[in-house]
């Protein structure tokens, strides 16, 4: 038995058949477009900025270079490690802190 090509072939949904079913084939590159953008959405890391400078301790202490007499130095280093914590101390006492 032969094919019957009698039929209403604008009803069959699945052809991408030129001039037929044109919502359907208009349809398609958005939705694809939509998917591409979710997908590039849901994978792409996120541009990250310069990094953000480290908050500054609130009783951190400054590394600064401080030229004192050799008198003063010795004075101070004589009672061993912790001269200068003791020098700080010193400094505070006459900023009056």
């Amino acid at each position: 038995m032969g094919r019957d090509d009698s039929r209403d072939r604008s009803r069959e949904g699945w052809r991408d058949t030129p001039g037929r079913n044109t919502t359907r084939t208009r349809r398609e590159p958005d939705a694809r477009a939509a998917a591409e953008r979710a997908f590039k959405a849901a994978t792409t890391k996120p541009v990250e900025g310069p990094p953000k400078a480290p908050a500054p301790l609130p009783t951190g202490k400054e590394t600064v270079t401080l030229r004192i007499d050799r008198d003063v130095l010795d004075h101070f280093q004589a009672d061993g490690p912790g001269w200068q914590d003791r020098i700080n101390a010193a400094l505070r006492k006459v900023a009056g802190k």
